[in-house]
């Protein structure tokens, strides 16, 4: 599924087309269907009048902008010093054992991904994930299981 060029034109007509304006465009395309494809990067090179390479070399470096297709509720495990002191791998076991996937994986309904990602800038109430764009803090295995109930009856 490529993204339509005219969501790629609406983007950079709103954040602009110049270099700076990369990551805003990218986020806004991620948002619509949760990654960007070799396509999707090489129609956001030619609308930006960028190297297909640094399109590709933002989109990569960066771990919220996917290069591949994720579930509905991406969960985002942090993996800093801090939530691991905390018992992050506690909860990443929860959550494994609950969605029957590993890190990096998707369930086969498409519904769930797993990955861990550096800091989300929750470490003083770690440990801590994203699901989406929200925040779950002070986690054990027990709250973290009842987020995921709530999730999976959605």
């Amino acid at each position: 599924m490529i993204i339509n060029e005219e969501l790629v034109k609406e983007a950079v007509k709103k954040h602009g087309s110049s270099r700076a304006a990369l990551i805003p465009v990218l986020q806004e395309l991620v948002a619509g269907k949760n990654y960007l494809s070799d396509l999707d990067m090489v129609e956001v090179a030619r609308e930006m009048n960028l190297s297909a390479a640094d399109v590709y070399g933002t989109a990569t470096f960066y771990s919220f902008l996917d290069t591949r297709p994720r579930g509905k509720y991406v969960i985002r495990v942090c993996k800093t010093i801090s939530c691991s002191m905390k018992g992050k791998n506690a909860i990443l076991a929860t959550i494994e054992e609950t969605l029957k996937i590993k890190l990096g994986e998707t369930t086969a309904d498409r519904k769930f991904s797993l990955l861990e990602t550096n800091c989300i800038g929750w470490c003083h109430k770690a440990p801590a994930i994203l699901i989406n764009d929200e925040p779950y803090t002070e986690l054990t295995p027990k709250k973290v299981t009842e987020v995921l109930r709530e999730y999976i009856k959605q």
